[in-house]
């Protein structure tokens, strides 16, 4: 089985891009709260980017990998 591929992008995209809708309009990505990413993960991502998007910020809070967005943040303030 070959293993996934993975697109460095993606962390520089959750540490830029807004939340587009919801409760939370506007927010980084990155500053979503967890038990927002625990429920879409319940009921199901939304189709599309930001649906990858919020899976893949899901999967690093899920696995403690949050440091792997921290020089990425620094570099945009």
């Amino acid at each position: 089985m070959e293993p996934a591929s993975f697109d460095p992008q993606i962390l520089l995209e959750l540490v830029i891009t807004p939340m587009p809708f919801g409760k939370y309009k506007d927010r980084l990505l990155c500053d979503l709260p967890e038990p927002y990413l625990l429920w879409f993960y319940r009921k199901g991502f939304p189709p599309g980017k930001i649906g990858r998007q919020l899976s893949a910020l899901y999967e690093i809070r899920l696995n403690g990998l949050e440091y792997l967005l921290r020089p990425m943040r620094k570099n945009q303030r």
